[in-house]
């Protein structure tokens, strides 16, 4: 299964330009550079050195108080090049400190600032750097707050979505609202299942996010082109895909008015979720990973249709259909029980589920002391870490009863010889009792055994007690009784029988009876 593992808070938002301006406190105005309202600051930084390139990550709002300006600096290129140095390393603004070391600010600064659209702020004498930088990180707390809520809120009512009665298209409506654009999902063949949302709905941005569904899908791994404007591979035909190549879990692309993004579905189905959105927040990636997670569940078993097939099968079963009549929904024709016992004491459910996908079935029933899965004959079973398996032979559904009783003794025989898994005695292995028709063989095994047919305890533990040939401790674990209640009862069930149970000839015969009770 892909991972979309969530993550559990979105990344910190920058801070707006305008915001830190908008502070009347700080007293900062700007002289220079564009006036661009969408201008965000990640992070402060104070520097004096003559080139800050070495320092900066990108997206700072760089303080000096021009230390580091020689006297001569405004006749040369000294500006030209500071400020270019700036933009290159990413800075998105300036903020220069009037006194105590400069009175103004350099007019060559600030034509160099207009020059490379470098935002250039003047910060008063009063404000010192710290305070700027105390009032950028205060900005940044509140929108992280902000940003947090919002994703809660958009947590909780995408999981209130995926509970409706229509929680496929309740989920994707909602992820539209949230991010204020375009949800899709994307079948296993490229088709739209289902879409919500109005935003991004132009041709380029439809026909960029289809393709960008193909990257992320597992069924096929396109070979990556450069596209400029992209922060994920462009796809390529599917004529150029490269088979066996793993397919990452999402990707994002960008084209004018469109921010989009995709998401592998965690079924390893080829579903895959798509989000095309005109802006792009912080939490936008949360928001849509979970939606993706929530449709990952919804979608799990409607590829295979193994969900509805599954309750129309027990509809019927309720209504009073034969087993065979709706064994052609849950997928076979001949299927064999298996009965489990795991090595803790309880049978945990996620255990369960993970034992029952391991042989190759979803028909899983979590009893209190067993765990019993219907299995396609067709998947062999096979023994499991941490299980103790008994397994019956491949039988036609109107069989399904007596494969569970041969399930449920070859469980109480691997208990008792400590076997990881046993398996029901085959019928084409039937020897000398295939020699007799049947109905006779039956009939005989009723008359030899009428004593004790009022006593099923009885039986059963004779069954157990001799294909563990005589042991009584092995019985008494099969049995999950006391050594003294296997004796006991073995002794009842010589008296009531009138043979002697140390005969070998009298233990073939009843084995052979017991084999067509």
């Amino acid at each position: 299964m892909p991972d979309l593992t969530v993550p559990p808070t979105p990344p910190t938002p920058p801070v707006l330009l305008a915001a830190l301006l908008a502070r009347e406190d700080l007293g900062l105005r700007q002289i220079a550079g564009p006036s661009d309202p969408d201008t965000a600051i990640h992070w402060a930084h104070v520097s004096e050195m003559p080139d800050p390139y070495p320092y900066l990550l990108g997206g700072e709002l760089l303080l000096t108080a021009g230390v580091h300006i020689p006297d001569a600096a405004g006749s040369g290129t000294y500006f030209d090049d500071y400020v270019a140095r700036i933009v290159e390393a990413g800075g998105v603004a300036l903020g220069f400190g009037v006194a105590p070391v400069h009175d103004t600010v350099p007019r060559a600064l600030v034509a160099a600032c207009d020059h490379y659209d470098l935002p250039l702020l003047e910060v008063p004498p009063p404000t010192p750097f710290s305070r700027v930088a105390r009032a950028v990180w205060q900005l940044m707390a509140q929108a992280r707050l902000a940003e947090l809520r919002r994703v809660t809120e958009a947590q909780q009512s995408l999981a209130a979505a995926a509970s409706r009665p229509d929680p496929v298209p309740s989920v994707l409506r909602q992820l539209a609202q949230r991010v204020g654009g375009r949800a899709v999902l994307y079948g296993p063949d490229g088709t739209e299942v289902a879409a919500a949302g109005r935003g991004a709905s132009g041709t380029e941005a439809r026909e960029a996010l289809a393709g960008l569904a193909r990257v992320v899908r597992p069924t096929e791994s396109p070979s990556p082109t450069a596209s400029p404007s992209s922060t994920a591979p462009t796809p390529t035909p599917a004529d150029s895909t490269t088979p066996n190549r793993p397919a990452p879990t999402s990707a994002t692309d960008t084209v004018p008015g469109a921010h989009l993004s995709t998401y592998a579905l965690g079924t390893g189905q080829g579903f895959v979720l798509g989000v095309a959105a005109p802006q792009r927040a912080p939490g936008d990636h949360t928001i849509a990973s979970v939606a993706a997670v929530l449709l990952s569940l919804l979608t799990g078993e409607h590829q295979s249709r193994t969900g509805a097939d599954r309750s129309s099968a027990l509809v019927r079963l309720l209504l009073g259909a034969p087993p065979e009549d709706v064994a052609s929904l849950l997928g076979g024709d001949r299927w064999v029980v298996v009965h489990a016992l795991p090595d803790t004491p309880v049978p945990d459910p996620v255990a369960a589920s993970a034992l029952a996908a391991a042989l190759g079935s979803t028909l899983l029933d979590l009893a209190p002391d067993v765990v019993r899965v219907l299995v396609p004959a067709d998947r062999e079973p096979a023994p499991q870490p941490g299980w103790t398996l008994g397994v019956s032979a491949a039988v036609t559904p109107e069989d399904w009863p007596a494969a569970d009783t041969q399930a449920s003794r070859a469980l109480a025989r691997a208990r008792a010889t400590r076997t990881p898994l046993v398996r029901h005695g085959s019928a084409g292995r039937a020897g000398l009792a295939g020699l007799l028709p049947h109905g006779e063989a039956e009939a005989h095994a009723r008359t030899l055994l009428a004593p004790l047919a009022a006593h099923p305890a009885l039986t059963e533990t004779l069954r157990t007690w001799l294909s563990l040939h005589g042991s009584w401790d092995r019985t008494a674990v099969a049995l999950a009784v006391h050594r003294n209640t296997v004796r006991q009862r073995i002794a009842r069930c010589a008296a009531l029988l009138e043979t002697n149970l140390d005969d070998p000839d009298v233990r073939m015969e009843l084995w052979f009876g017991l084999r067509h009770l």
